[in-house]
């Protein structure tokens, strides 16, 4: 039985003793292991308390790139666990629950990408970084949102764009850059479903309170924001900034560390367009829990694997936005 059926059918909680210390069992673990858990800033906040390493995906990617650990646990995304794989083909990198993928990285299927630029021959590809293995092997350059206008800054004007699959954040970088590119019809389930009346409404109900956003959200919420960023770049403003409260439209798992960092500061998260939900969570980063990872390191499953010849085509753009970062 592989581990991704043993949560399917309930077989993996069983197994967990009552009553048992989770966190000092996944200290062990990693010790007797040699194994560092890297986790984003949208997981839930248990499971940000025990990574190793907190960041966001350009800084996942360096970490787990220069990391000394025989095991990587990847407490995020089915995305990012595949480029720390790419990044370390030596290593085992495990996944807590298989079935953690990316609305956003859905949203481009390989198909119909590689026919989408078939039709644009003369394009460099760019390719954001919540992508699947296979968009990232069609990529000249991969990005993140914290690098994304940097990177397109750096091609030379008389070369034309393909930037996918993110519309969102396609149309923030061509704003800053200056630059006209093809773009890709996808988008973030979390950062589409942002209400800008009722932000508007928490800003009448809060008017010292700045609105910050991720440049996946759309343009009408980026047009009213007094600052838009990468998480990273978010977590620094609101260290930064002299205010003392902020309206936040990103996955709100971030706040948790804005809240550590700046005890004395009020954060309020931005709401989604239904009215059956107060709080814009992302369902995929919150599958990560202690009790996966437990297992996890425990059975050493599940495990991203990747044939070389796979790796070292999605390897290329990854190195270029290393390179250019």
């Amino acid at each position: 039985m592989i581990y991704n059926e043993m949560f399917k059918n309930g077989f993996g909680e069983e197994k967990i003793p009552q009553g048992i210390d989770l966190v000092a069992e996944i200290q062990k673990l990693k010790k007797d292991k040699n194994a560092i858990i890297l986790g984003h800033y949208y997981i839930s906040p248990e499971v940000q308390d025990i990574s190793d390493f907190l960041g966001d995906s350009l800084a996942l990617a360096q970490e787990a790139q220069k990391t000394d650990a025989d095991i990587i646990v990847f407490a995020g995304v089915k995305f990012m666990a595949e480029t720390a794989k790419i990044l370390n083909p030596s290593k085992k990198v495990l996944i807590p629950d298989f079935n953690a993928g990316c609305s956003l990285s859905d949203s481009c299927n390989p198909i119909q990408f590689k026919e989408f630029i078939s039709k644009y021959p003369d394009h460099k590809v760019i390719t954001y970084i919540n992508s699947s293995i296979e968009i990232k092997v069609l990529s000249d350059i991969v990005c993140t949102s914290s690098n994304a206008v940097k990177i397109v800054q750096s091609i030379p004007k008389n070369q034309n764009i393909i930037f996918a699959p993110d519309e969102n954040l396609g149309r923030y970088v061509e704003k800053e850059s200056g630059r006209k590119m093809v773009l890709w019809k996808g988008a973030c389930h979390v950062h589409k479903r942002f209400s800008l009346p009722k932000i508007l409404q928490l800003k009448i109900e809060n008017p010292d309170a700045l609105i910050l956003a991720h440049p996946e959200c759309p343009n009408e919420i980026i047009e009213h924001s007094d600052f838009v960023g990468s998480t990273s770049a978010l977590l620094d403003f609101v260290t930064t900034s002299p205010a003392l409260s902020f309206i936040i439209a990103t996955e709100p798992g971030i706040i948790y560390q804005m809240q550590l960092k700046n005890k004395n500061k009020v954060f309020i998260p931005a709401p989604p367009e239904s009215c059956k939900s107060v709080i814009n969570e992302c369902n995929f980063m919150k599958l990560n829990s202690l009790k996966k990872i437990y297992l996890t390191l425990k059975y050493e499953q599940p495990e991203i694997n990747i044939s070389d010849d796979v790796r070292t085509r999605a390897l290329k753009p990854l190195e270029e936005m290393i390179k250019l970062s």
